[in-house]
Parts: C-alpha cells; structure tokens; sequence
C-alpha cells in the first residue's frame, strides 16, 4: 500500500472534509443527556399549546385586560426562582475547582430555593381562591374559563419542577456522601458521570426557570 493512499481514500469518502452534519453532532451527544434534551423540548411543546389556549380563552372571552391582579406571591415565588437559578449556575465552577463542600452548600440552597418557590406557589392558589370568593367566582375554577389555565398551567409547572427537585436531592445526597472522605472525593470529581448529571440537571432546571419567567409575563399582562 503506498503511502499516499490512505489520504486518497480519506479523500474519495463521501463527505470527507465536510463539516459535521447536525445528526452527526446529535450522535456525538451522551444518550442520558439527549433525553434531557428531547424531554425539555416535549415539555415546551405541552406549554405552548396550553399557553397558546389560555391567550384564545382569554382574549375571546371579551373581559377588560387587567381587570383582576394577580397575587403578589407570584412575583416573590418568580424571584426566588430566578435566585436558585442563579445559585445552580455556580455548580460547575464549583465541581471544576474540586470544591465539592462548596457544591453542597451550592445544590442545598438550590434545593431550599426550589421547595421555597413551591410552597410559595399554593399561596398563590389560595390566594386566588379567597379572591375568587370576594369577586363572585370570577377566578375559581367554576368561574370563566381563563382563570381555569392559571392553575392548570402553574400546578403542571410545579409538577415538572418537583421532579427536579427530586433529581436535585439524588446528586445533593451522592455528593454530600463524596465530600466526607477524600478517596470518594477523588473518585467524584473525576467521575464523567457525575459531571454529566450536573450538566442535565442544569439544563433541565433553568429550561424550568426560564419557562415559569415567560409564563408569568403573559399572566401579569393577560390576566
């Protein structure tokens, strides 16, 4: 075989010298990670149709815009989530600089954040079902239709950010565990595994951040 040939066949290859196409890159992706991605974007399609839906019923419904206000826990549960957005976002330079005490300080204030905006949420509701008592049904879920999405759409919200939360206490409780001894610290940080799970969580949770912020907006102005 003389040694230019396999240049030739590199060459000869369809697609040799080409750009990666965008399969080629998806294939490059980790299959735990791709779930993520393709769940995230699932989730966004489920919102936008629901979301889509609340705008018709809301707008045909013919009531004046801002009519009814919405509670103001809402705006402190958006943010407190902002806030453990912010927190998570400090995970990687934490994991990259092998503080792993400091990455658990860093997943249980997110932890804390996360169930704080929950528990801040049924507030919420509550408060809406005491306003909707003052003004005649006018947002309980046996007044107009509109005021129905409000809660669907924010207790499925809850619902996905529960299951991160859940996800969140799986890696807090590992790392925790991993900070105690030093082999185990060792073994944790260079564990690719363990990065890609902070990686997923990442992305899953701010996907659930940025999701509440866009819904909260169209409920400030549309409701």
């Amino acid at each position: 075989m003389s040694p230019d040939q396999p240049d030739k066949q590199r060459f000869n290859t369809i697609g040799a010298g080409q750009p990666a196409s965008g399969f080629a890159r998806m294939e490059r992706v980790p299959p735990l990670l791709l779930m993520v991605y393709l769940s995230v974007g699932a989730v966004g399609i489920l919102f936008v149709v629901l979301l889509g839906a609340y705008l018709y019923t809301r707008l045909r419904n013919g009531v004046p815009l801002g009519l009814y206000a919405l509670p103001q826990v809402f705006s402190l549960s958006t943010i407190v989530l902002l806030v453990s957005s912010y927190t998570l976002s400090q995970a990687p330079r934490l994991y990259r600089s092998d503080d792993l005490p400091g990455l658990v300080r860093c997943l249980s204030a997110t932890l804390l954040l996360g169930l704080l905006f929950s528990g801040l949420q049924v507030l919420g509701w509550k408060q809406l079902l005491l306003d909707g008592s003052l003004l005649s049904g006018a947002v309980t879920l046996t007044g107009k239709a509109s005021a129905t999405y409000i809660y669907l759409l924010s207790a499925l919200h809850v619902v996905h950010l529960l299951g991160g939360v859940l996800f969140l206490m799986a890696l807090l409780w590992r790392t925790h565990h991993a900070s105690r001894d030093g082999i185990r610290s060792l073994f944790f940080i260079r564990n690719p595994y363990r990065r890609m799970q902070l990686r997923m969580l990442s992305v899953y949770w701010h996907f659930i951040d940025g999701l509440w912020v866009v819904m909260f907006a169209l409920f400030l102005f549309f409701y």
